[in-house]
């Protein structure tokens, strides 16, 4: 089921209420921290991404809202996506690019612990969702996936 609702999330517009009922929604770093302390101090203290909104307040002044909009789908956690980032105001606990870019909406995970809830297995795929060739020139980015923080 967590693997549809995420394969759903993907194409579907965020203003599709009629979804919210069977799409987790995003938590935030935090409430990983309580079950997974080891991954979350690595995150915290090696993933750039965990301080990425940074980035965003950097060279948000000269910046329209569409262009905002595409740093948020990167810099954030869930934007666009039911459940996901708004701004920094109405979800700061998730202005960060989080634990859940890569592993998905944790709300049924947190719910049940079950490991079915939650994407576990990531590939350089999910790193290129944001890491594309041109970024990955730009930026000089290290995927996670072998950057140590787990």
């Amino acid at each position: 089921m967590f693997f549809i609702t995420m394969a759903l999330s993907t194409f579907l517009p965020r203003s599709d209420l009629c979804l919210a009922a069977i799409i987790p929604s995003y938590v935030g770093v935090e409430q990983c921290r309580g079950c997974h302390q080891k991954e979350y101090e690595r995150f915290i203290r090696y993933a750039k991404k965990s301080r990425s909104y940074e980035s965003i307040e950097r060279v948000k002044k000269g910046l329209s809202e569409e262009e905002l909009g595409k740093c948020y789908a990167c810099h954030t956690t869930g934007y666009g996506r039911p459940g996901g980032f708004i701004s920094a105001e109405k979800t700061p606990h998730l202005k960060n690019a989080g634990c859940e870019v890569c592993h998905g909406p944790g709300e049924e995970h947190l719910k049940t612990r079950s490991r079915l809830h939650i994407k576990r297995q990531m590939t350089m795929g999910d790193c290129e969702t944001c890491h594309i060739s041109e970024r990955v020139k730009a930026f000089r980015y290290k995927p996670l996936i072998h950057g140590g923080a787990h």
